[in-house]
């Protein structure tokens, strides 16, 4: 129940109701109150924490009255942000005014959020780039982000890639523009010139597709958009795995936009590797690139901040971060995954992917409670401490360049089962992304049954 007592009568509170009762904080510590805004929910969070919001560039944890002091919900649609050690914000029902009233209970909000996130907080692992090369990995390795077009794959380097965007119905058209100008659309605070990739290389036009995608690429400072028939995924391509274009074949002005051609699956699937400073023909780039009051708006230059790259992926209604350097491949789920014997109840079965067995595990599952479903459900395979680990999801998104300053420590909510986001992004639009640490997901002893299962699966037959 909540810890209330009767306030001195001259000390200023900003009162509240929470069902027919009146409760109140002491103003000093009230930033500031409004309206409930977009909320995003923390899988596995206590029940009173309903969520985090953006409050004016801060991601601010969101706690329930009514579920911290075991009252019925009412309405809770205003909140009132608190300057406590640990800053947050409390959702009621309705606020009333300043007052300091014998009437109205004082409320220790402190004291009931130390009581509601009483776990101990632990020291989160952050993982740099350098240090995702695990023993399953110790080849050197390229990521690449792979997508068709006239149904051939072609790929990109992933630091090249700046986000990948749907396909938008209202494009502007250029006047007087080259054919591969598709035309240009609004991102955020710029225009983006769109450029066919078909086109670029001479393939043929096969129409539109409803998979269609824009690969926004980074040309020197400036950017611009690919459009692509549909996107495969990230893959980590071995350097053996990558041979150079031969030099016969690349001296026409398509086969020179080619710098390799990767060899997987046995040399059954070969991909392409496209030069992005090769990609577009200098009089295009001049073009789109000259002065004027249109193109000086498809011309903005990046900002120089500096910026991570995040896979972006969905399960439920939920959208989370993961950084593009700890996944190894993205994979589509396969139809029937392999049993092995004694294998943990968290593990989904295993898949082979090339000369790895890897085991697959419902992520879905441990977020939402319920497995995932509908036909663009992947496996997100990424590195866990020393294994290699596949996560299931509803469904990757895109690849994004976040910028550092919009990236920010998750609320410590001291809870076990939410130590899996170490961090939060805020989008332009003011959504926040919960960014997972793929060290945080499974804990000690989950990895080492995992290390249990990858020494099985390594002598099993095929």
């Amino acid at each position: 129940m909540a810890s209330a007592t009767s306030p001195p009568h001259d000390e200023a509170m900003l009162g509240f109701r929470c069902g027919e009762t009146y409760f109140g904080v002491a103003a000093s510590l009230v930033r500031e109150v409004g309206r409930m805004p977009r909320l995003t929910r923390v899988p596995h969070a206590p029940a009173s924490l309903i969520g985090l919001g953006n409050f004016r560039g801060s991601v601010l944890p969101v706690l329930s009255f009514a579920r911290l002091t075991g009252r019925s919900e009412g309405d809770e649609r205003r909140v009132i942000l608190l300057d406590t050690a640990d800053p947050l914000v409390l959702a009621v029902e309705a606020i009333s005014a300043l007052t300091s009233g014998e009437h109205v209970c004082k409320v220790d909000v402190e004291a009931l959020a130390r009581g509601a996130f009483s776990g101990p907080a632990r020291p989160r692992m952050r993982v740099s780039a350098g240090e995702t090369r695990t023993a399953l990995a110790v080849e050197p390795s390229v990521l690449l982000v792979s997508f068709l077009a006239s149904g051939q794959e072609f790929a990109l380097p992933v630091g090249a890639v700046q986000e990948i965007a749907p396909l938008p119905d209202s494009i502007a058209s250029l006047p007087h523009a080259d054919s591969v100008v598709v035309g240009s659309i609004a991102v955020r605070d710029m225009l983006l010139p769109l450029l066919s990739l078909r086109a670029l290389l001479a393939l043929p036009d096969i129409g539109q597709t409803a998979r269609a995608r824009i690969v926004v690429l980074r040309i020197g400072t400036h950017l611009v958009g690919l459009v692509v028939d549909a996107m495969r995924g990230v893959i980590r391509v071995a350097e053996s795995q990558i041979d150079p274009v031969p030099p016969v074949l690349a001296r026409g002005s398509c086969e020179a936009r080619i710098q390799a051609i990767c060899r997987l699956e046995g040399g059954e699937r070969l991909v392409s590797v496209l030069a992005p400073e090769h990609l577009i023909r200098e009089d295009i780039t001049a073009r789109l690139l000259q002065t004027g009051s249109t193109e000086d708006e498809m011309t903005k230059t990046m900002s120089g901040e500096a910026q991570e790259q995040f896979l972006i992926f969905r399960i439920g209604s939920s959208t989370f971060g993961m950084p593009i350097e700890t996944v190894i491949e993205i994979a589509a789920l396969p139809s029937k995954l392999g049993r092995l014997p004694k294998a943990p109840a968290f593990v989904q079965g295993v898949m082979r992917l090339r000369h790895l067995v890897i085991p697959v595990i419902d992520q879905t599952m441990r977020f939402e409670g319920t497995p995932a479903h509908g036909a663009r459900r992947r496996v997100i395979v990424a590195h866990v401490g020393e294994l290699a680990a596949g996560f299931v999801v509803d469904a990757v998104t895109e690849v994004r360049s976040i910028p550092v300053a919009a990236l920010g420590p998750a609320p410590n909510m001291r809870s076990e089962e939410t130590h899996v986001f170490d961090r939060v992004a805020t989008l332009e639009d003011g959504r926040i992304v919960l960014i997972v640490s793929p060290q945080e997901l499974l804990d000690r002893t989950e990895r080492d049954m995992l290390t249990g299962i990858n020494e099985a699966a390594a002598v099993a037959p095929s």
